[in-house]
């Protein structure tokens, strides 16, 4: 609730660290390990390359991630994060990056930094009973629902990630919460019931 902003449209949340400054080393290099391991998959498969670099560019076209200039001061609270690919046997064909928050460097991870938060999910129970107090019942889905919410931006730092641009390595963060991070999903379901508590005078009668 603190620390609750709404900027551009979006909802903007701290990452809920467990100390207001987290001691976290620097992991740069076990994250260029992770990169240059990807570079070599991407090599071998033109079209898993082809479809990941997409990935990457659609973030930051959208907004999700940003450039950092590496001389950025960050007060400490810097952590490289690796980011696999990750396939859904439902969706062969739909290449998901996800963020390995639980990547440990010097016996710590960016998730073990973190709390979880609570779980704000609607519970089936209710939700089925509430089916039935209406004649009509209306279902919606969230289009990138994480990446609807944004870091603040002193927090951001956590979130970096490497990338290849012409074989040259260039850090980039992201500017949203992320798949991989244990916060995510209570932050995004906060963000959530705050939208339908806040707009709910834009849909009554």
């Amino acid at each position: 609730d603190k620390s609750l902003a709404v900027v551009d449209g979006h909802y903007q949340l701290d990452i809920p660290f467990k100390q207001s400054t987290p001691d976290m080393p620097d992991n740069r290099q076990l994250t260029e390990k992770r990169l240059r391991h990807l570079q070599r998959r991407m090599a071998k498969d033109k079209q898993f390359g082809e479809r990941y670099s997409a990935g990457i560019k659609e973030y930051v076209d959208s907004g999700y991630a940003e450039k950092v200039n590496d001389n950025d001061s960050t007060q400490g609270m810097t952590w490289y994060i690796p980011h696999p690919a990750v396939f859904s046997p439902k969706k062969p064909d739909k290449l998901r990056i996800v963020f390995d928050c639980s990547a440990k460097y010097g016996d710590t991870s960016l998730n073990d930094q973190v709390h979880q938060g609570p779980d704000f999910t609607n519970k089936l129970i209710g939700v089925l009973l509430r089916f039935r107090e209406k004649p009509i019942a209306l279902v919606a889905d969230v289009q990138a629902m994480y990446h609807q919410v944004r870091v603040t931006p002193a927090h951001r730092d956590a979130l970096r990630f490497l990338w290849l641009e012409d074989d040259k390595i260039t850090t980039y963060r992201m500017c949203v919460h992320v798949f991989g991070a244990i916060w995510s999903a209570s932050v995004a379901c906060y963000a959530l019931k705050r939208t339908a508590e806040d707009h709910v005078a834009d849909f009554s009668p």
